[in-house]
């Protein structure tokens, strides 16, 4: 005589040891995984500030030349008003992570053309307190400039040049970013 054997409820399924199993690996994958995700966060908002100058420079250059006036990139506090040289942001930092904006000069009067609100995850450092493009070519005021972008709390995963963004502004208003420190060679 032959038995047909079904499965019965018993034989389907997973047992209690073979889910902890599985729930214990992906706890082990995630822990490995979580230094790497946050570098990888870290890296994407130090790009992200570095593009967004580079494009308020470009903005403000192209202001300059579209408007004839003077127009400013400087650091700004809560209300959006520029902050004077070695005056601290509102957070108490004295770099340019409190934010900025792009101001137009006109007849003595400024106007608010764009903010970029502060980022205290990245500090950016820079060697004046405003960038200011002139007419009738968009050319910056002053000598060569540069900005160098970074991770504010420096771990084991974000240390080392590519973890920081170089934005250089040459005499003619333009402005380019390569990765890496601004000592570096570019």
């Amino acid at each position: 005589m032959k038995f047909n054997v079904v499965p019965g409820p018993r034989d389907s399924g997973f047992t209690l040891v073979e889910t902890l199993v599985v729930v214990a690996m992906l706890a082990v994958l995630a822990v490995l995984a979580a230094p790497s995700f946050f570098a990888w966060r870290v890296r994407d908002q130090v790009d992200a500030r570095a593009k967004a100058l580079v494009s308020t420079l470009a903005f403000a250059r192209g202001e300059a030349l579209r408007r004839s006036a003077r127009v400013t990139v400087c650091r700004i506090d809560s209300a959006f008003h520029c902050l004077a040289a070695g005056k601290p942001c509102p957070a108490g930092s004295a770099d340019w992570s409190c934010g900025w904006a792009v101001m137009a000069e006109r007849a003595g009067r400024s106007s608010l053309l764009r903010v970029q609100p502060d980022l205290a995850a990245v500090s950016v450092t820079g060697t004046l307190a405003e960038v200011a493009f002139t007419p009738p070519a968009g050319q910056v005021i002053g000598s060569f400039r540069s900005f160098e972008f970074a991770p504010r709390s420096s771990s084991a995963a974000t240390r080392g040049d590519r973890w920081r963004r170089c934005v250089r502004i040459a005499a003619g208003g333009r402005a380019r970013m390569i990765e890496g420190a601004c000592g570096a060679s570019s």
